[in-house]
């Protein structure tokens, strides 16, 4: 039975996850978009907003990024570059580990905002607070595996969960075979991010996908706005003046 059950979290779910995630986001942008927005609750309360969100998500990107790069890369390019196994698990314990302890501050404030405050946890849905717990949890079963990493500093058992990421996101069959001697901290860790992409588009998650690229790729045309006397509405409205590049 324990058999089974690692094949099916570690060989099949994240294929169930990942096309939820993909597919999902794909019908809520044309079926609902409308509700494609982060949700702020900045005008009700600015309080503990700026700290919380700014730990929240420079936290989770550094995090996100790092584990994205750690998992994917293949082992000969770290070799190539000369990162050994156990420099690349100590920039991984102590980058993710700070990383992960913001980002944890930063849900602490946001999750007591939306509890505590009666106008934002009026305006605020069960998904809302949900994420935040579910993101919560996973950092700290996250931190949690630090304390084993600083046990295999030759690189053994990230290396498995190289193998790991590396053959599903290859189509390869075993993938749950390397994951399957692994600590159930490191296991827990595991199913939790594959279910966070799982319910990624139900969540408010989604702006992730809304990030202002374009805008980095190209300047942004110029506003030019008018000035108005009484009575002329529309001429308050900013007329925008369009680059070549658009």
């Amino acid at each position: 039975m324990t058999g089974y059950l690692n094949e099916f979290l570690y060989g099949y779910y994240p294929y169930v996850a990942l096309t939820v995630f993909f597919l999902g986001s794909l019908a809520r942008y044309d079926l609902a978009p409308y509700t494609w927005k982060t949700g702020s609750s900045q005008l009700l309360r600015r309080g503990q907003l700026r700290l919380g969100s700014n730990l929240f998500h420079i936290g989770i990107l550094v995090v996100f990024i790092g584990h994205f790069v750690g998992l994917l890369t293949p082992i000969e390019m770290f070799d190539a570059l000369g990162i050994g196994h156990t420099t690349k698990q100590l920039m991984a314990i102590i980058v993710g580990g700070v990383a992960g302890l913001a980002c944890l501050a930063g849900i602490g404030i946001l999750l007591h905002r939306r509890l505590y405050d009666p106008r934002i946890r009026k305006n605020s849905s069960f998904a809302d607070h949900a994420i935040l717990i579910l993101l919560g949890v996973q950092l700290l079963f996250g931190l949690l595996t630090i304390p084993l990493s600083l046990g295999h500093l030759d690189g053994s058992e990230m290396v498995k969960f190289m193998a790991w990421a590396q053959s599903i996101v290859t189509f390869q069959g075993g993938a749950a075979a390397y994951v399957a001697d692994t600590s159930f901290i490191f296991k827990i860790h595991l199913f939790l991010g594959l279910t966070i992409f799982l319910v990624f588009p139900f969540t408010r998650l989604v702006h992730i996908w809304s990030a202002p690229v374009r805008y980095i790729l190209a300047r942004r045309g110029y506003q030019i706005m008018r000035t108005a006397g009484p009575g002329q509405i529309a001429d308050r409205l900013p007329i925008r003046r369009t680059t070549a590049a658009e």
